[in-house]
């Protein structure tokens, strides 16, 4: 998840992605979402084992925003908010 201008942005894992995007997109996701306007989904991810994802997760958050940049725009070049 990102804002309007894409400078900040959230990493998560869900069971379920549309419920997770909706409830960002009302502002009852996580406090970090709301306080940062964290509305828009760039980039996703898919996984059948919750540990491989939980895994991701951590792996994600500790890259530096620049690759975190590269590795979405690899699939989303223009950083267009993606429809579920």
């Amino acid at each position: 998840m990102t804002n309007t201008y894409r400078t900040t942005f959230y990493i998560g894992v869900t069971a379920d992605l549309y419920q997770r995007v909706t409830e960002h997109q009302e502002g009852i996701g996580s406090k970090f979402t709301t306080k940062y306007d964290l509305k828009d989904l760039i980039y996703f991810e898919e996984f059948t084992d919750i540990e491989q994802a939980i895994s991701r997760e951590k792996q994600l958050k500790n890259w530096h925003k620049e690759w975190k940049l590269n590795l979405i725009k690899e699939v989303n070049p223009n950083l267009e908010t993606l429809k579920l």
